[in-house]
């Protein structure tokens, strides 16, 4: 007998709807005509233990006892999934060969290995059990997926990684929101300050803004425009750069800030000659966005609809699990393998069929065309999130998905057309011994961008041009040598802005684009590669998490801390607020996947660290906290918090420590 292992009865189902019938539905699993068994998790069946299951001294909340680190690590089963896992221990001792199902990701290898292994499944039996990759429920994808089976043997390191990660976070997470929940209660707070190496960073992000914006006092700065024109009365304007010799009157980014020296540019060049000293012009060439994974999706998704993260997320397994109109919606991959393009026929067919707003576009597409997605190097359990090949009827949709699919198949659609093409001019003035310049950008042919350009929705807006830049629609043909007149010059003033608060979309974009905020060089050259803070699938919970605990609030569409998150993060050290040392650990755990380091080296250098955390916490009181009964996430009055349930760590599918 050969049974399939699922991680969820959605994915099982599509198993079992492409193999042998009849079938014989029964609790828990689907037998086929052919005696094998589909069956499935419902998530993690096991979680990691609770301090009080390895000594029941840690029930009660003490900082003595920190850090908290078992000498032998154990899982126990969920209460709620006891029923299914008794269930497949009796089909795994049945069966003769095991095909590992879970999702295509670290996590969903994780959760079928756990459960071989508390059934101890060993020998033989492990050696030759197989993995399944499915990224599409969709009958032809599952069935050539079944067609390209794999050695489970060959996703150790990527398992090995994702305990690796589960441990680390229940040993921080644990270990940190115990120590800081006690320290605040000394200063009166009752609630628990939850400290995880996701979440934290991310809630330090949003508190370092909001501190930005508070302490931040604009300041006037001036540009000056040359008003010019050629012989045959065409005219522009460019703009003055100021040189070396104007530096202690301008600040960091270069802006002037003494209104006399731009009034004396001003006056100095109107009625002179102007000299053209330079001209380039190039035809550029910007090729299409690549297909989205989860989190570019999520980002366009809040800009385009004010979506959340969690509501991209819900939506897009809806689509994904219920409709099979997506394929994986938790992809981390922008690429696709190139075997995928002999079904592009027939999803950009069902794309037409599906989306009327897209079935033009679906006519004009170049299918001979092969874009920079399909590569096969840069995929690897996942590809991007495209289309499937299954036709629907859109009435059983939601606005919403109706809208994510909408998003998802137009970018799937860009691949198989051409460049956006343009022309790109800059011009070089001497006016008076000062250096001014121009730039403009001609379209020469809409390309991909025709896409993107309904008469509802403009979507094409321009990016905001740098200070010292201006950039014109067109400019007249100029030749280097030629001589010009200065008719005119505007001084402006302008006043430098505080930063942004946060968004959904900018939040995220933080997220995916953390070595930004990284402040070690190493790291900040390794995450140009790898970077990101949390993972595709667990983005969008950990900013409903932090808004769950009472850390960040909405105001409007701003993201802001409260008063809570703030005293929070102004009580860390800071290398548990800054994405420092979260981005380490990605790095580490995507060295074991790639067998370039092991468990133990990532598991003990953090060990040490945590043990030092701890012994730092204990000397903190943090300041600020609200008094008394906290609306979120408090209890009854206690000095002794129940269990590590109470902290809220749990998120998502998972059922260990995370974030």
């Amino acid at each position: 007998m050969i049974l399939y292992i699922a991680e969820k009865p959605s994915l099982g189902r599509a198993i079992a709807a492409v193999l042998p019938k009849p079938q014989h539905k029964d609790n828990g699993f689907i037998r086929l005509a052919n005696g094998d068994v589909v069956s499935w998790c419902v998530g993690h069946l096991l979680e990691q233990a609770e301090p009080e299951d390895y000594h029941p001294e840690y029930k009660r909340w003490q900082i003595a006892q920190l850090p908290i680190i078992p000498d032998k690590w154990q899982l126990k089963v969920r209460k709620s999934a006891a029923s299914q896992l008794s269930i497949l221990t009796k089909l795994i001792k049945q069966a003769d060969q095991l095909v590992h199902a879970g999702d295509p990701d670290r996590e969903g290898q994780l959760l079928v290995d756990e459960v071989l292994a508390y059934c101890g499944v060993s020998g033989n039996k492990l050696a030759a059990t197989q993995r399944l990759l499915i990224s599409d429920l969709n009958p032809p994808a599952v069935k050539r997926a079944l067609a390209q089976l794999q050695s489970n043997k060959d996703f150790v390191p990527l398992s090995t990684s994702a305990l690796a990660r589960s441990r680390a976070d229940w040993l921080y997470g644990l270990n940190m929101t115990r120590a800081y929940t006690l320290q605040g209660q000394k200063a009166g707070y009752q609630g628990v300050l939850s400290v995880g190496r996701v979440q934290t960073p991310l809630l330090g992000l949003v508190v370092r803004r909001d501190q930005d914006i508070a302490s931040f006092v604009t300041k006037p700065f001036y540009q000056v425009l040359a008003e010019v024109e050629t012989s045959d009365k065409q005219r522009f304007s460019a703009m003055w750069q100021p040189s070396e010799a104007c530096a202690p009157w301008q600040d960091e980014d270069g802006r002037v800030l003494l209104k006399a020296l731009a009034e004396k540019v001003q006056q100095k060049i109107t009625g002179q000659p102007a000299l053209v000293t330079k001209v380039e012009q190039k035809e550029r060439k910007q090729p299409a966005p690549l297909p989205y994974n989860l989190s570019a999706l999520q980002i366009d998704a809040a800009k385009r609809y004010g979506m959340t993260a969690q509501q991209v997320l819900d939506n897009c397994q809806q689509l994904y699990e219920r409709h099979k109109l997506i394929t994986y919606p938790r992809s981390d991959s922008r690429h696709l393998p190139r075997g995928q393009l002999s079904q592009a026929a027939a999803v950009t067919g069902a794309v037409a069929a599906n989306d009327s707003q897209l079935s033009a576009a679906v006519q004009q597409a170049d299918m001979a065309r092969v874009s920079k997605a399909w590569n096969d190097s840069k995929v690897e359990a996942h590809h991007a999130i495209i289309p499937t090949e299954k036709r629907q009827a859109f009435t059983g949709l939601t606005q919403a998905e109706k809208q994510l699919y909408y998003l998802i198949a137009r970018q799937y659609l860009a691949q198989f057309y051409p460049a956006y093409c343009y022309s790109e001019a800059l011009v070089e003035l001497t006016i008076a011994g000062g250096l001014f310049r121009a730039k403009a950008n001609t379209e020469l042919s809409a390309g991909w961008k025709q896409l993107y350009r309904s008469a509802s929705n403009q979507e094409a807006s321009q990016k905001s041009q740098p200070d010292n830049e201006l950039i014109l629609h067109s400019l007249p043909q100029l030749h280097k040598g030629q001589q010009l007149h200065c008719y005119g010059a505007q001084l402006l003033e302008k006043h430098t802005q505080p930063p942004q608060p946060f968004t959904d979309a900018t939040l995220l974009a933080a997220m995916t684009g953390i070595s930004r905020y990284v402040s070690d060089p190493a790291i900040k050259a390794v995450l140009r590669e790898t970077d990101g803070l949390g993972t595709e699938a667990t983005r969008a919970g950990i900013i409903e998490l932090l808004f769950k605990r009472g850390f960040l609030q909405r105001q409007g569409k701003q993201i802001r801390a409260t008063d809570t998150g703030t005293a929070l993060i102004l009580a860390l050290p800071p290398q548990a607020s800054l994405p420092d040392m979260t981005a380490r650990w990605e790095a580490e755990l995507s060295r074991i996947c790639q067998r370039e380091t092991s468990y133990q080296a990532f598991m003990q250098p953090l060990q040490t660290e945590l043990g030092q955390l701890i012994s730092q916490a204990a000397t903190v009181t943090p300041a600020g906290l609200p008094q008394g009964k906290t609306k979120r996430w408090s209890r009854k009055k206690t000095t002794k918090p129940a269990s590590a349930k109470a902290t809220g760590y749990r998120r998502g599918k998972q059922s260990v420590t995370k974030a």
